[in-house]
C-alpha cells in the first residue's frame, strides 16, 4: 500500500501521525488493517482533535497493547503486536469505549513532561558547546524540513483541492450498458404525500387508517356478519366487532382491560390472564391498530369479555420463480467516524465479481438489483452533539460521498434507495424520497432510482415492501417480549397488524395524511428493514423478512441501550434462496 493512501487515510479522520507512529503502521505485517484497527481506537478513546495533531509512536504503543523492551526485543513485540491487531479488527469491530453515561479519564496522546521556563539565548550559549553549534547547517535544516511529516501534510492539502475542484468521476459508470430489467414502482409516496397541520386532517387519517384495515379483516371467515357498536343488540350473548385500540390498562387482578373504538361508539373489553394463549394475544395490542374482537356481552352495555382477538393478518405467500440476486443494504452511515469503509469497499469489489471465492464471484455476477432501505449517509444534527462524531460534516458532501461509492458499482446494477430517519429528508413519515438538490451526485447516475419510505417495487414479478424501520422503537418499548435482536419477530408483528407504524404519537413522528399510507395494503414476496443496525432473517407465510444490519461500528446510543449491532454482513436472496456474506 502507497505511503500517500496510508497517510490520506488518517488524514481523512482528523488525525497526523509522528514519524515514529508512521513507521510503525507502515512496517505492520497488514498496514491497511492495522491502520483502520488504529484510527477506530484514536476516534473510540474520545481523543480531542488537538491531542491528534500528532499521534506519537509510544501512543501507537498504548493502544495496541505493545510494551517497551530492551533493544532486541522491540522488533519480536511489535510483530506479534500487529498479529494482534490484525486479528482483533477482524473479530470486534466496536470502538474500545465505556458508556457516555460512565466518566472516563481523558488520555493524553504523550507523555506528560515536567514543566520547563522557555529557553532565552543567553542560555543556549551557556548549555550548548560551540562546536557543536557550529556544526549546524542549512543543508540539516533542510533535511529536517523534508521530513515525512511535512510532506504529508503537503499531499493533504493538494488532495483536498483536488476533490474539491475536480467533477466526481464514476469509474463504473462512465460506460453506458443496455441491460433489461423488469422493473415497477408499485407504491412511492414521494409526491401524494398532502397535510394542512388541521385537525381534520388528523380525523381524515384516522378515519381512513379504521376503513382500510377494516375492509381486510372484514374478509377473514371469523368476522363475517360483523357488527357496529352503537348497533349492539341486546338480545345478543356474543358479539363480533371490528375495532381500534384506544387505551390499554391492567386491572387490580392482573387481567387486560382494552378501551376500542369504532366510528359509532366505546366499549371496554377485559381479556383474563386466566386464559393464557388469549391473554398473550391480548399482551401484544399496541394503542391505535385495528384488530377483530369476539366477545361476551355483560349486564353493562358498555362492557364485554374477550374470547378472541383476530389480527388482519397475511394468507401465506406462494414462492415465484427467480432466476438472478437482489442485495439489501440500509445504515451505511457514509460521514461517520465509524463507517466501515474498508469493509465496504470490500463489498464493492465482491459485486463487482472482483472480490471472494469463484463461488461466491458466481452469485455476485447474478446480482440483478441492489436496495438500499434508509441512512445512506449519517446526516446533520439528527441528535444533540453528533457533529463530534462526524468525518464529513456537510451534508451534500456526504451524498458526494456515497455516489463515489455507489458509481463504482457496475452499471448494470439497478440500485433503488429509500430514505431513514439520518437522510436528508421529512423526517415524519411516509417519508418523500431523498431530494435532488442535496444528492445530486448520486441522481447523475443512471441506475439508480429513488423511492419514498415505505415503498415497494417489482423486480422482475418479486414484490419487495421497504421500510427503514422506525417503528421498530415503539414496539419495543409497547410490548414485553419484543427486543431489536429478533427484529425477525418485529416484523411478522407489523405483517400480523398490517400497518408499518400502527402507535401514533410517539418515537415514531407520522404525518396525519388524508390518507394512511402505511396501512400494508398489498403483501410482499420481501419484506426489508433497518434502522436497528442488527442483521435478522426469517420467513413467515412465505415471506422473506430480512433486516440488512449496517456497515458502521457501535454507536454511543446503542452503548446505553446495550445493543450490540453486526456490521459488515450484507443479506442476498439469490435464485429464491437466502444467503448471508461477511465482510469483515
Amino acid at each position: 500500500m502507497s505511503t500517500n493512501k496510508i497517510l490520506l487515510k488518517f488524514a481523512k479522520k482528523g488525525i497526523n501521525l509522528s514519524p515514529e507512529a508512521y513507521n510503525k503502521v507502515i512496517n505492520a505485517e497488514n498496514p491497511l488493517d492495522f491502520a483502520s484497527s488504529l484510527i477506530v481506537k484514536l476516534k473510540g478513546d474520545k481523543f480531542s482533535s488537538k491531542d491528534l495533531v500528532s499521534v506519537s509512536g509510544e501512543t501507537v504503543d498504548e493502544l495496541t497493547g505493545n510494551v517497551k523492551k530492551t533493544d532486541s526485543t522491540n522488533q519480536k513485540t511489535l510483530t506479534a503486536d500487529v498479529s494482534a491487531a490484525k486479528s482483533e479488527t477482524k473479530t470486534e469491530i466496536k470502538p474500545e469505549t465505556k458508556p457516555l453515561t460512565q466518566k472516563t479519564p481523558q488520555k493524553k496522546l504523550t507523555p506528560e513532561k515536567p514543566e520547563t521556563k522557555p529557553l532565552t539565548q543567553e542560555t543556549i550559549e551557556k548549555q550548548t558547546p560551540q562546536p557543536e553549534k557550529k556544526a549546524v547547517s542549512m543543508d540539516s535544516f533542510k533535511k529536517e524540513d523534508d521530513e515525512p511529516e511535512k510532506y504529508v501534510n503537503q499531499a493533504i492539502v493538494e488532495a483536498s483541492e483536488t476533490v474539491k475542484d475536480e467533477k466526481i468521476k464514476f469509474k463504473r459508470n462512465e460506460q453506458k450498458i443496455n441491460a433489461q430489467y423488469d422493473f415497477k414502482i408499485l407504491m412511492d409516496m414521494s409526491k401524494k404525500s398532502y397535510t394542512s397541520g388541521e385537525l381534520e386532517n388528523l380525523i381524515a387519517y384516522f378515519r381512513n387508517r379504521y376503513e382500510k384495515l377494516e375492509g381486510i379483516l372484514s374478509k377473514r371467515p371469523e368476522l363475517r356478519g360483523y357488527t357496529k357498536i352503537a348497533d349492539i343488540d341486546d338480545s345478543q350473548e356474543s358479539i363480533t366487532l371490528i375495532l381500534m385500540v384506544r387505551e390499554i390498562r391492567s386491572s387490580k387482578n392482573g387481567h387486560k382491560i382494552v378501551e376500542f373504538e369504532d366510528d359509532t361508539g366505546n366499549i371496554s373489553i377485559l381479556f383474563s390472564h386466566n386464559n393464557e394463549d388469549l391473554f398473550a394475544e391480548a399482551e401484544k395490542l399496541v394503542k391505535d391498530e385495528v384488530v377483530g374482537v369476539i366477545a361476551n356481552k355483560s349486564n353493562d352495555r358498555g362492557f364485554a369479555f374477550g374470547q378472541q382477538i383476530i389480527k388482519p393478518g397475511v394468507l401465506r405467500v406462494p414462492e415465484k420463480e427467480m432466476d438472478f440476486g437482489v442485495v439489501f443494504l440500509s445504515d451505511v452511515h457514509i460521514g461517520s467516524l465509524t463507517f466501515l469503509e474498508d469493509a465496504f469497499s470490500r463489498f464493492i469489489d465482491w459485486i463487482n465479481c472482483e472480490y471472494g471465492t469463484e463461488e461466491q464471484r458466481r452469485v455476485a455476477e447474478d446480482v440483478k438489483y441492489l436496495i438500499i432501505g434508509g441512512d445512506i449517509v449519517d446526516g446533520i444534527g439528527v441528535y444533540p452533539n453528533q457533529d463530534k462524531e462526524l468525518a464529513i460534516k456537510d451534508i451534500t458532501q456526504q451524498y458526494n460521498e456515497a455516489a463515489r461509492f455507489l458509481g463504482n458499482i457496475r452499471s448494470d446494477i439497478k440500485i433503488i434507495i429509500a430514505p431513514g430517519n439520518h437522510d436528508a429528508s421529512r423526517v415524519a413519515e411516509p417519508q418523500p424520497a431523498v431530494p435532488e438538490e442535496y444528492a445530486k451526485a448520486l441522481y447523475e447516475l443512471d441506475n439508480v432510482e429513488f423511492i419514498s419510505n415505505p415503498g415497494m417495487v417489482s423486480l422482475d414479478g418479486i414484490k419487495v415492501l421497504i421500510y427503514h424501520g422506525r417503528s421498530f422503537d415503539d414496539l419495543v418499548m409497547a410490548v414485553k417480549e419484543f427486543t431489536y435482536e429478533k427484529s425477525d419477530l418485529l416484523m411478522q408483528e407489523l405483517l400480523q397488524k398490517r400497518h408499518l407504524a400502527p402507535i401514533y404519537g410517539e418515537r415514531t413522528p407520522l404525518a396525519s395524511e388524508l390518507e394512511d399510507y402505511l396501512v400494508i395494503d398489498e403483501v410482499p414476496d420481501i419484506f426489508h428493514t433497518g434502522h436497528i443496525h442488527v442483521n435478522s432473517y426469517n420467513k413467515f407465510n412465505g415471506i422473506h423478512l430480512i433486516n440488512s444490519g449496517t456497515f458502521q461500528t457501535q454507536t454511543s446510543f446503542q452503548k446505553i441501550h446495550n445493543i450490540e449491532p453486526t456490521p459488515a454482513e450484507v443479506p442476498v436472496i439469490h435464485k429464491g434462496k437466502y444467503k448471508h456474506f461477511k465482510f469483515l
